[in-house]
């Protein structure tokens, strides 16, 4: 069928996230024996996991030159670092190379990334560079961290298979900047109370940040409806608490670059729209880095806040595609942009 052959085109060359691998430096190296163990189960995800009774295999490497001939399905990885070494300034990422086919990548049983769907909406992520940005609210600086990838395998080789598999940390000030990269709520449609601050957003999909919407949040017949269509809406939130070294400060929400227009809400108040109103093809609002001031009259110092941003696709790619993401102080911005630091 015609929409089983565009996701076969679509889907090879899906990304975890737009960044320049070269930018950053490896202060860890996880390359070597991780413990591993074929099936799934959700608790496997979980920091306090007990995991001493798992096979060991060599990362990186494909399965089955490890002794898994034949191995397709699921299957998860389990390793371990010391967050005392880390440096708590700086922006942290975790480096799993190429994965093949789908992951789904948790810090302490938090999740901060994926590639790739797994079935019952299958389609593979094996192309792409799994570069995931940590939180540092998923941080243990203070001792062990655990690390847990859900791997899912269709054919050929199977598993973290190459890279330079370690953490990574990109140059930058903790102090001026809190980043949003990473697991925002997603959903397509439009419903203006989807901005609110106090809407349930918990039946949402998750989606990655930046990236394509086709990385998760549509089936793939639904993907192909939005191809023909002339234009698509979907919403994304976040929710944050601001840090205290960023209170009383002149604030500004970059959401780097999406694809094509936007409005975006802080708790349910408009504070920025990019749409030069222009026809696909003729539009060059996907360019555009988008940069919001942050009134301080919105935000909630010391409780929860909320950002939505409504999004409109005429075709091609959509969604925010592109870094940096996050809140930088207004003196800071100049760099923030630059380095996404």
């Amino acid at each position: 069928m015609i929409w089983k052959r565009i996701i076969l085109s679509f889907g090879i060359v899906c990304f975890a996230g737009v960044l320049n691998a070269r930018e950053l430096r490896k202060i860890l190296d996880l390359e070597g024996s991780w413990k591993f163990n074929i099936g799934d189960r959700q608790e496997w995800a979980g920091e306090n996991y007990d995991d001493r009774h798992w096979e060991t295999i060599d990362v990186p490497g494909a399965w089955e030159n490890q002794g898994f001939n034949g191995l397709n399905g699921y299957a998860w990885y389990r390793n371990a670092f010391d967050g005392e070494v880390l440096n708590r300034l700086e922006h942290l990422y975790l480096n799993l190379g190429y994965i093949d086919d789908a992951d789904e990548v948790y810090i302490n049983g938090n999740l901060i990334g994926f590639s790739g769907g797994f079935p019952p909406d299958f389609y593979t992520a094996y192309t792409a560079l799994r570069m995931y940005y940590i939180p540092q609210e998923c941080i243990n600086f203070n001792g062990e961290n655990t690390i847990a990838v859900r791997v899912y395998d269709v054919v050929h080789s199977g598993g973290i298979i190459s890279g330079e598999i370690g953490l990574y940390a990109k140059g930058g000030n903790m102090r001026t900047a809190y980043v949003l990269e990473g697991i925002w709520k997603f959903t397509l449609g439009d419903n203006s109370n989807w901005r609110n601050k106090d809407f349930d957003d918990a039946g949402w999909d998750n989606i990655l940040v930046p990236g394509l919407w086709r990385n998760k949040g549509m089936g793939i017949k639904e993907f192909y409806e939005k191809l023909v269509r002339k234009s698509t809406y979907g919403w994304y939130r976040r929710k944050f608490q601001l840090p205290d070294r960023l209170k009383g400060k002149s604030l500004m929400l970059v959401l780097g670059k999406i694809d094509d227009f936007d409005e975006v809400y802080l708790n349910g108040k408009l504070i920025g729209v990019t749409n030069d109103g222009l026809p696909f093809g003729r539009s060059g609002s996907w360019q555009q880095m988008r940069v919001y001031p942050l009134p301080q009259e919105y935000l909630s110092l010391h409780g929860e806040n909320v950002v939505a941003v409504r999004v409109i696709d005429m075709g091609d790619r959509a969604g925010i595609y592109e870094g940096p993401v996050g809140i930088v102080e207004q003196s800071s911005l100049a760099r923030f942009l630059r380095t996404g630091g």
